[in-house]
């Protein structure tokens, strides 16, 4: 594949927009009937393999968090979820967009993130429902020795 069709999908393909890489163990939390099924779907197909679920028993290379308003404490459900992941590894944060149900305000994203100790991107359009975060932990921590 040419620079230029890798460029392109970049940009078609909100998973690999999102930093999804082929091979990736993606372990997905918070699914319900409300996700966005095409945007799994691309998941897994830049990855080239199935999303595990929440009762997944080793490490991934990165976590999907649907997220919405009511599902309790955003902190926590952060933390708990950079337990799931490979040192570097990256948290896919997805809420829903400004006026649907289960909104998520940015600052409390940003306030939730800070806490965890992650530091967020920010906020991109991930499909008609949804917004996307891609939080990583600080790059200090993975150079300690």
């Amino acid at each position: 594949m040419s620079a230029t069709a890798d460029h392109a999908e970049e940009r078609t393909n909100p998973a690999a927009r999102l930093g999804f890489q082929p091979g990736q163990v993606v372990q997905e939390i918070g699914y319900d009937d409300d996700v966005d099924q095409e945007l799994r779907e691309a998941i897994e197909e830049v990855t080239g393999t199935d999303l595990v679920d929440e009762d997944y028993d080793d490490v991934a290379d990165a976590v999907v968090l649907w997220f919405r308003d009511d599902d309790g404490d955003l902190t926590d459900a952060l933390v708990d979820a950079t337990t799931y992941i490979e040192e570097g590894g990256a948290i896919l944060l997805f809420t829903p967009k400004t006026g649907r149900d289960g909104y998520v305000e940015p600052s409390d994203i940003q306030d939730a993130a800070t806490t965890a100790g992650l530091t967020a991107s920010k906020s991109v359009s991930v499909g008609k429902d949804w917004s996307g975060s891609r939080l990583a932990t600080p790059k200090a921590a993975k150079s300690k020795r």
